[in-house]
Order: structure tokens, then C-alpha cells, then sequence
């Protein structure tokens, strides 16, 4: 249990900004077996923006609710996945082969690709989260908790399909890169199907569905593009999957 534990703090390390003990154990090996815990560090982040949420619209307008819990989740993860949304589009859009792709996409400078992406992104979940809490409350804040933890399953389930690609040998990413195994893929896959109970039936099949579907639209556009994954690669998906998941949720109640 207490190896675990362990495990659990190097995935909040490097999915969060949050501060571990700094006695913890750290190896490329433990990090590669993080990644069965990177919903359940996702579920973490969506209660604090979903609490932060819930505290603010108790005596502010729920757009600005949503704001300041979208702030929050980028503060907790330093923009960690929009960062990894901004270089894939970059690398995607200017970029002639693999290789410059690849050198684009390591570049920290913002491009207007990125920036473009960002601002809908951002514009996207700041507008559907306003629908929901304008429609129900409740289920907006529940729609944080849910939506960061599956499409952190999601992204990080890409491991597991899929060929890692670099430029070079210099990747944060990398130990995620090597032989994942079947244990690993089992907590990630419980983890998600633990957080959809938190959803009516119905409404959990067509999130479950669409998050699928962005996972496989994604796999193959890396892989059409790169040949495989990278982390930002993961990043862009997490995103993708967020508002996909919003988008139903969204749907579920108009509909």
C-alpha cells in the first residue's frame, strides 16, 4: 500500500502543481506505473475547481463562477495539458514533415496555431460550463469533477495503442513511453468506469461513446501526422475529450 501511495504522488508531481513530500521515492519506473493513477489525479483536480466553482456561484453570476474555477485547474496544473493542445496545433500546422513538426512543437514560443486553439479551447469550456450551471448547477459541478478525471483516462489510455515518437532522447514523457502493463491499463480503465457512476445511465453511455470516439479520431490523427504519440500529443487529447464530454453533457440536458 504504501508503494502505491508512493505511485500516486509521483503521478500528482507531474500532472499538478502540487508539492509532495520530498522524501518521496522517485524512478523512471515509477512513473512509468503512474500512469494508472492519472484519472483518479484528474478526479483531485476536478473537485478543487468544482469546489472552487460551487463557494464562488453561491454570491457571484455562474460565468464567473466558471471562470475563476477554469483559473483554478490551471493554476493546480501550471496549464500543463493546454501547453500540450498549443504545440501539437503549432507543430501540426507549420510544419512540413515529422521531423519539423517535432522541432516546432518543442519550441516553447506560441504560435499562431497554438494561440488560435487556446483561445477556442478556453472560449469552448468557458461557454459550456456557463450553459450547464445556467441549466443545472449541480450537474456543472459534477461535470468538473467527471470530465477531468475520464479525459485524463482517455488521454492517458493512448499510452497503451499506440508508438511513442521524439526528436531526440530528451522527453519528460518518455519513461511513459516503455512497456505498459496490463495492471496498469486495469486501473485506468476502473477509474473511469468508477467516475461515471457519478452520471445518470443514459448520459454516461453518450459520454462514454464520445470520448471513445475522440480517442480513436486522435490515435489515428497522430499517428497520419507523427507516426505515434507524443506528450503533447496526450495534452491535446485531455483537452479534446474535456469539451467533448461538456458538449454531451450539454446536449443531454437541451435535448
Amino acid at each position: 500500500m504504501n508503494k502505491q501511495w508512493q505511485t500516486f504522488l509521483i503521478a500528482l508531481a507531474f500532472f499538478t502543481r502540487i508539492p509532495i513530500p520530498a522524501d518521496t521515492p522517485y524512478s523512471p519506473e515509477r512513473l512509468n506505473q503512474a500512469n494508472r493513477y492519472f484519472a483518479l489525479v484528474g478526479v483531485l483536480i476536478g473537485l478543487c475547481s468544482a469546489a472552487v466553482f460551487w463557494l464562488s456561484a453561491n454570491f457571484l453570476p455562474v460565468s464567473v463562477a466558471v471562470l475563476l474555477a477554469m483559473g483554478a485547474s490551471l493554476l493546480l496544473t501550471g496549464a500543463f495539458h493546454e501547453d500540450g493542445l498549443a504545440d501539437v496545433f503549432d507543430g501540426f500546422g507549420g510544419g512540413w514533415d515529422v521531423a519539423q513538426k517535432l522541432t516546432i512543437m518543442k519550441d516553447s514560443r506560441l504560435g499562431t496555431y497554438g494561440a488560435a486553439a487556446l483561445f477556442i479551447s478556453l472560449g469552448l469550456k468557458w461557454t459550456l460550463l456557463t450553459e450547464l450551471a445556467t441549466l443545472n448547477i449541480e450537474l456543472a459541478a459534477t461535470a468538473l469533477i467527471v470530465m477531468h478525471g475520464l479525459s485524463r483516462a482517455i488521454a492517458a489510455s493512448l499510452i497503451f495503442s499506440y508508438p511513442y515518437v521524439q526528436l531526440d532522447q530528451q522527453s519528460k514523457v518518455k519513461p511513459l513511453a516503455t512497456q505498459q502493463s496490463h495492471q496498469d491499463l486495469w486501473v485506468l480503465i476502473f477509474t473511469g468506469l468508477f467516475i461515471l457512476l457519478l452520471l445518470p445511465l443514459s448520459t454516461a453511455i453518450g459520454v462514454t461513446v464520445a470520448l471513445l470516439l475522440v480517442r480513436h479520431l486522435c490515435g489515428r490523427w497522430f499517428t497520419r501526422q507523427l507516426g505515434g504519440y507524443t506528450g503533447d500529443c496526450l495534452g491535446a487529447t485531455q483537452q479534446l475529450a474535456e469539451i467533448a464530454g461538456y458538449l454531451v453533457l450539454l446536449a443531454s440536458l437541451s435535448s
